[in-house]
């Protein structure tokens, strides 16, 4: 295939499939003090500063990667006396209790003030941590560690090559679910074969959530059920409970990294996991499981690619339809399949909103991969939604625009009101 086409799929794949320790709006934050107080000289004694409105719908309730604690300030506090930015999205990877007890002491002491803010951008940080005499000033925007503002003591400061290097994301152009799966079929193994990764951390994630109660621990409950004869011990039940054993983990704080996607764990278990548990169960070889990991993660890339980064959708609803493709995929290699699945997603949770990240997500994950494999089963018998049933129509990338097109315009209104009721509690 075309040499040139074949390097913007895998950019793709590098850029948005990328390890990460904990639900990453968190972690934005604790990354954002960790940046700002590597130039202070001693200790943090005060962090003030503002954050937009969506990061912290997704920050406020869910469990800090590393702790059994949550919230704004606290993410801010630890990754000031614990973060490493050099670890980017793996930030708070070093943490120990005593750096929670630090953050925990510097909130008892009034001194973590962070507002709320309405901003262009849905990723939006600007924080500033003082100590003594001595101040830095951190603004980070767009995605999660990309750092475009840096003041000490008031001064800007550049910003080397390495940091940009490091936070900024080259602008890709977009492609269809025909190009994926062109590219999928066609490409070198070896150069698709760091997909893998993705397969080897989130199974590895799955099993830290099956080894105790994380979060809700609805891989648990539905591990009991298989157990009690109340559920199938089936390929489906495979599927939900070791792609919900990830997410459990995920957002119940579990010091493992994930593979993400789209800057989301949970868009990255998603997409991840049922393809796994699918390859298993058809027994197939490495080559073949990295090509539907690329498929399933450059789909989910294509829809997320055309809404913004953060928004009233949940996310793993379209993480969902890059399984659904991947497993198409695995049972047949038939495009018509894929598109028939994703159509059939689109009909079935179209509207799911996210309000917020947090412990519940698990439920949200069980929900959308259930829908993703009961609409390839539907596929394969070549059964699909009408083009008249709602908003899809027999064309899968118009399809798919359409649920953009709800996401980008109405859900808009949608997210200001569900962050408001999130500000009010």
């Amino acid at each position: 295939m075309n040499t040139d086409n074949a390097s913007l799929y895998v950019k793709w794949l590098k850029q948005e499939v990328a390890p990460a320790l904990g639900c990453t709006e968190p972690v934005a934050i604790s990354f954002a003090a960790a940046y700002a107080a590597q130039y202070l000289d001693q200790p943090c004694t005060k962090i003030s500063g503002f954050i937009s409105a969506n990061l912290y719908k997704n920050a406020m309730g869910v469990t800090i990667p590393g702790t059994t604690v949550c919230g704004v300030p606290l993410a801010a506090a630890i990754g000031a006396f614990g973060g490493d930015p050099q670890k980017g999205l793996k930030t708070l990877e070093d943490i120990t209790p005593q750096h929670v007890e630090m953050a925990q002491k510097l909130i008892a002491n009034n001194a973590v003030d962070i507002a709320v803010e309405e901003t262009p951008d849905f990723i939006h940080l600007d924080l500033t941590l003082s100590a003594g005499e001595n101040c830095c000033r951190v603004v980070v925007k767009g995605t999660h560690t990309n750092v475009v503002e840096l003041y000490i003591n008031g001064q800007p400061q550049p910003l080397s090559e390495k940091q940009n290097t490091r936070t900024q994301r080259e602008t890709l152009p977009t492609f269809s679910l025909q190009q994926a799966y062109d590219f999928i079929n066609r490409v070198d193994f070896n150069d698709i074969r760091f997909i893998l990764d993705a397969a080897r951390l989130n199974s590895a994630l799955a099993a830290e959530g099956k080894t105790k109660k994380y979060g809700l621990n609805i891989n648990g409950t539905f591990s009991d059920a298989v157990k009690n004869g109340l559920m199938s011990n089936d390929l489906l039940s495979k599927v939900i409970i070791n792609t919900v054993a990830a997410s459990d983990a995920r957002m119940g704080g579990a010091p493992v990294v994930a593979m993400s996607n789209f800057g989301s764990g949970n868009q990255g278990i998603t997409a991840t996991m049922p393809v796994v548990v699918v390859a298993e169960h058809l027994g197939v070889d490495e080559e073949t499981l990295a090509r539907a990991l690329s498929l399933s993660h450059l789909t989910a890339i294509s829809i997320h690619s055309r809404y913004t980064r953060l928004s009233a959708l949940c996310a793993a609803s379209t993480a969902a339809m890059g399984a659904a493709a991947g497993m198409a995929w695995l049972f047949t290699r038939d495009i018509n399949t894929i598109n028939t699945a994703i159509i059939n997603m689109v009909s079935d949770i179209t509207g799911m909103i996210c309000d917020g990240a947090s412990n519940s997500c698990a439920m949200k994950v069980s929900s959308v991969v259930s829908s993703a494999f009961k609409a390839v089963l539907m596929a394969m018998q070549n059964s699909c939604a009408g083009a008249n049933d709602g908003i899809v129509c027999a064309d899968v990338e118009q399809t798919i625009n359409n649920l953009c097109r709800l996401v980008i315009k109405p859900m808009t209104l949608t997210d200001k009101e569900i962050i408001s009721i999130m500000v009010a509690k």
